[in-house]
């Protein structure tokens, strides 16, 4: 805990006699007195008078408490980086608190440093008393304020361990370092990365301490600096009670019990986590009331709390809030029934589709629209009346480069390696495929796609069983997940669901050619099982049911896609990462500070999907075929296939039966399909970061000892386990951290997740599926020759291409999604790439790890140049052919926007 000696510091003040003191009172008297005073000191500047002294510029330097004899000393500048802190401050400089802070600056009193030294007094045994004196105000340029302050520290004052930081202002700041240099010389002694929101004294009390860049393990900590260490982790965790506050920095955990509202009609949802029905991960303790109907339920809020420095940067907000989700749930769906005459109308035709892009969608002059233009507004060309706006989508890649590939066979099976979703596709190891669940209740066990289909499909050139022993049959299989919950998707209004798997053959040029989909609706007591493979087929009604067929299990991928591949896997399943790195990990520990970047805005992010994405009534239910049990269904997946050790690139693809353990081989696996533009690229970039971390590994652990006995280390890794994942914590596949090679792998799967797993399901998003006809995330009706009785099937035969487009989304849920998709594709211009340099790089001051870094760079500047020429080769045929969007998405670096490459270091939107 903080002695005295640390939170007393003393220091010497120079007074002025035409220094002005504020009285004490905090009546408007004292506001009043202050904005005189300041505005008397603007008067008085202009006229070239300097009427007030600042006590910092006066001050030559703070001296050591309780120093009775001269001792030799150094002079150190600390020169103080701040950026803007909030767009109010900028704003009203004449507010109640901007005066008393304008004073601050005058007084010289705005930021109260201490210096920290890494030593105990050898005389007391306790903490050192530190070095004390104000920050003064000394330029501003742009976003960025210049502070400067002067220290005279002993020569037996010892390593500077860190800085206590106290801000006086009455606003919030943002500090993002601090440099002290030798005063004289001006070398850099210490640098210090800061990086945080600080709280004005008046909010919160509790100094705020910043360590320098060297780091240490729990047992290597000097002994000046144990204490603070150990408190500074206290205050992160909090006590677990009350509401927490937008200004807080408190890391807790608790359940999905805020996705529903038990309190409004209809929006009751499960809880999801700490049950054996629900089990999930877990998220970020907010601490708001509970629900009145349901006391395990929290409430809802305008605001989700996130830790302050869990928040997005100004930059990143100024974009954000242009394309926020909160518009499309506060706005977007109400603005649009105000408009559109039927809600549930889709697209009459493929031309209104196409319009969307090349003439614009007209919106009518409706008072209090706000729809379109809070949702994406940079989407909108004013049209002679600025009160006229049309709507105009971006051209997605796929669509601008062949505006009919949607339509081909090869590019439905292509997708399911190049696309945005290629954790699906698995390999087919026996004949009949057969599902797990209960017969009883679901039906038959063996799949209806039979070795007489297949061998037909594959013009005979083989039997089914030499393509299952040849390794040429993969398929998608959504029979399992999605059958025990047709029924209760049926129920809902405007959608439908089906079990279903999708069978693709390997040919002999190394492309998968889909051969059959099987669709299943299970029996129940008022109908009996219904299952019906279709197949490509060359007559018209064949051809066309096969087209109605694919478009069903778009929709399943998409669901797939969205909830488990992105969500789940990666938002969902890295925040108790986080959140148990800043309980149980100093900001000193190595391992913190290799984390740390590769978790930035990721709580945000999650906090948003919360409030408008996975929420009851957000875009995830109302446009994707589960509806209201789409997030059930990300438990099922959960329960059912999430383990961390089959997170790692190299195990999941084995897992899936798509490679097979090869020490011979390149990344010591072998592919079954060669050309498989995923994983080919990506087990490049998991080998690269795989290095990186066991260089940065073995310079801070050169033995696997300190590895068992780093104590917070320990600490952080069983939170994992039993907090934030709670309800798997007895799991046998979790690793044990006792050795080099265990940490170095558990660490490339949380990296490679949090960076390149959601860059290959997130970035190409819009490239894809900005045109909706090719991923649907809704089949809104029945195949028709599921029931042959109905006028259904009568329209379908008279018109198909109406009962296409009227399985395809409604107009509403077409166009949320897509400007929703458009927003996650986009690059914020102040992303920070893997391997690239970034603000708060501590071992860039290690000329070690500097080189280990830079040759990590430098390793991805290479496999960028790889993939570059692998896109331009012809003989990767699921990447390189006319009219084809080339494999991008494992690009480590690109430009701001929609540009379908880039590995962002987190996952940050």
């Amino acid at each position: 805990m903080l002695t005295p000696q640390m939170t007393k510091p003393q220091i010497n003040h120079c007074y002025s006699p035409r220094l002005f003191f504020l009285p004490n009172s905090r009546s408007a008297c004292k506001l009043e007195r202050t904005q005189l005073l300041y505005q008397s000191y603007c008067l008085r500047k202009n006229r070239g008078l300097t009427s007030i002294r600042c006590m910092a510029g006066e001050m030559k330097g703070a001296i050591v408490q309780g120093t009775s004899k001269p001792t030799e000393s150094t002079k150190l500048e600390a020169i103080l980086t701040v950026r803007a802190s909030t767009v109010e401050r900028l704003l009203d400089n004449l507010s109640p608190t901007q005066v008393l802070d304008n004073l601050q600056d005058l007084l010289g009193r705005s930021l109260l440093l201490e210096l920290i030294s890494s030593e105990l007094d050898p005389e007391s045994g306790s903490e050192k008393k530190t070095i004390s004196a104000y920050a003064r105000k000394v330029s501003q340029d742009g976003g960025e304020t210049k502070y400067e302050s002067s220290f005279t520290v002993p020569n037996n004052f010892g390593e500077i361990g860190g800085v206590f930081v106290t801000n006086v202002y009455h606003n919030e700041i943002f500090l993002q370092d601090l440099i002290l240099q030798n005063d004289k010389t001006g070398a850099a002694a210490t640098t210090i990365s800061c990086n945080s929101w600080i709280q004005p004294k008046s909010v919160s009390p509790d100094k705020r301490v910043f360590f320098t860049t060297k780091s240490y393990l729990p047992d290597q900590t000097p002994s000046g600096l144990k204490s603070l260490r150990n408190h500074e982790l206290e205050l992160k965790r909090g006590n677990g009670k009350g509401e927490r506050k937008s200004t807080d920095r408190i890391y807790d955990y608790d359940t999905y019990n805020d996705l529903g509202d038990p309190d409004s009609e209809g929006r009751a949802r499960p809880i999801l986590g700490g049950t054996k029905v629900f089990p999930y991960p877990r998220r970020c303790r907010t601490g708001r009331p509970q629900s009145q109907k349901d006391p395990k339920s929290e409430t809802r809020s305008s605001t989700f709390y996130v830790p302050r420095d869990e928040d997005f940067s100004k930059v990143k907000q100024l974009q954000f809030s242009t394309t926020t989700l909160t518009s499309v749930l506060h706005a977007a769906l109400p603005s649009a029934q105000s408009f559109v005459i039927d809600t549930k109308s889709g697209f009459p035709n493929f031309n209104e589709i196409t319009v969307l892009y090349n003439e614009g969608f007209q919106i009518p002059k409706v008072d209090g629209i706000g729809f379109f233009q809070t949702l994406i507004p940079r989407i909108y060309d004013a049209i002679q009346d600025v009160s006229d706006k049309v709507l105009r989508f971006d051209v997605p890649e796929m669509l601008e480069r062949d505006r009919f590939s949607w339509l081909r066979d090869e590019e439905f099976a292509r997708q399911t390696l190049a696309g945005i979703n290629p954790y699906a596709i698995q390999l087919v190891k026996e004949l009949p495929m057969k599902s797990k669940l209960d017969p009883a209740i679901y039906g038959a066990a063996e799949s209806a796609i039979t070795t007489d289909i297949i061998e037909k499909e594959i013009n005979g050139i083989m039997t089914a069983e030499e393509a299952v022993h040849q390794k040429r049959l993969f398929v998608v299989d959504y029979h399992d997940l999605l059958l025990p919950y047709v029924h209760k998707v049926r129920a809902l209004e405007g959608t439908t669901l089906y079990g279903s798997r999708s069978l693709f053959f390997l040919t002999d040029e190394g492309i998968l050619k889909p051969i059959a989909i099987e669709l299943t609706r299970p029996p129940s007591p008022t109908a009996p099982e219904w299952r019906h493979v279709f197949v490509p087929s060359s007559d018209s009604t064949g051809s066309w049911l096969w087209k109605l067929a694919k478009a069903q299990v778009c929709a399943h991928d998409s669901g797939h896609h969205e909830l488990i591949s992105h969500w789940l896997r990666t938002h969902c399943s890295v925040e108790p990462y986080i959140i148990a790195m800043h309980r149980q990990l100093s900001e000193m520990h190595p391992i913190y500070r290799l984390l740390h970047r590769h978790f930035r805005y990721t709580m945000k992010i999650n906090a948003f999907a919360r409030q408008a994405l996975i929420s009851a009534g957000g875009i995830i239910e109302s446009s994707f075929s589960p509806l209201k049990y789409s997030m059930e269904l990300s438990t099922v997946a959960y329960d059912q296939t999430w383990r961390f050790d089959l997170e790692a690139l190299p195990a999941d693809l084995i897992r899936r039966g798509m490679a097979v353990e090869d020490p011979t081989a390149e990344h010591g696996l072998k592919l079954v399909i060669d050309d498989y533009p995923f994983a080919n690229d990506g087990l490049l970039i998991w080998s690269a970061i795989k290095k990186w971390v066991q260089e940065y590994i073995s310079h801070y652990y050169p033995d696997s000892a300190q590895i068992k006995s780093d104590t917070e280390l320990q600490a952080w890794w069983h939170e994992v386990r039993t907090r934030g994942h709670a309800d798997k914590k007895d799991e046998p596949w979790w690793p044990t951290l006792d050795t080099q090679e265990s940490l170095t792998q558990t660490l490339t799967t949380i990296i490679w997740v949090a960076s390149a797993h959601h860059a290959a399901v997130n970035f190409g998003q819009y490239d894809y599926a900005g045109f909706f006809p090719n991923r649907p995330t809704i089949a809104r009706i029945n195949i028709p020759t599921e029931d042959m009785t109905t006028d259904q099937l009568k329209n379908f035969l008279q018109k198909p291409e109406d009962t296409l487009l009227d399985s395809f989304p409604t107009q509403i849920q077409a166009t949320v999604v897509m400007a929703v998709l458009n927003l996650l594709s986009t690059h914020s211009s102040d992303e920070e790439y893997l391997g690239g340099q970034a603000a708060g790089l501590t071992w860039l001051n290690d000329p070690v790890m500097k080189a280990a870094y830079d040759r990590f760079y430098a390793r991805l500047k290479e496999i960028e140049g790889i993939i570059d020429a692998r896109n331009l080769d012809p003989k990767f045929r699921n990447r390189s052919g006319a009219g084809m969007v080339p494999y991008k998405l494992m690009k480590p670096f690109s430009d701001a926007g929609v540009t379908g490459m880039g590995i962002p270091n987190s996952i940050s939107i």
